[in-house]
């Protein structure tokens, strides 16, 4: 079984086990699909999501009041890949980019995808030899990715014009 992280738990909410998540996905609106999810590899039914913005609100059964949803907090919520709604062609789960190594297209690697920031334009944060760089996901700079082989190429002028 393959796993998603969809949200991270990022504190209680009220005194009845609510969670206040971060949700992962392109809208808080698409956690209401998923119907089953598992934090720290317990396996929880979703009962309720109210989506607000990138983060949601979400009822998980067996989670019945505040002091146990104190424990879920900072830990990732996920979920079985198939229980996650398909994206359209060119979309990719931040939890398939995340380890990709990143490569000029004109050959010599960048680094490797530590952390994808939802943004208007993505914010990808990179692992490299010389410390940590991040580069927004711009129109041109990504060139192609190919999640079977965990590679993300990128147009090096582009690159270079948007990375910090």
């Amino acid at each position: 079984m393959e796993y998603l992280t969809v949200a991270n738990v990022l504190k209680p909410q009220g005194i009845r086990g609510e969670l206040k998540v971060k949700v992962f996905l392109d809208s808080a609106e698409e956690l209401k699909q998923i119907k089953t999810v598992y934090i720290a590899g317990e396996k929880y039914p979703v009962m309720n999501v109210r989506a607000a913005g990138e983060f949601a609100y979400v009822t998980l059964r067996g989670i019945a009041d505040r002091n146990a949803a104190e424990l879920m907090r900072g830990k990732d919520m996920e979920a079985l890949r198939e229980d996650c709604p398909p994206l359209p062609e060119g979309r990719y789960y931040i939890g398939d980019l995340i380890g990709c190594t990143v490569e000029y297209a004109s050959g010599g690697k960048v680094g490797e995808v530590t952390e994808v920031t939802p943004a208007r334009t993505d914010i990808f944060t990179l692992s490299t030899p010389a410390g940590e760089v991040s580069f927004a996901a711009a129109e041109g700079v990504i060139t192609e990715v190919d999640i079977a082989a965990k590679r993300i190429t990128v147009d090096k002028k582009r690159f270079k014009e948007v990375s910090v």
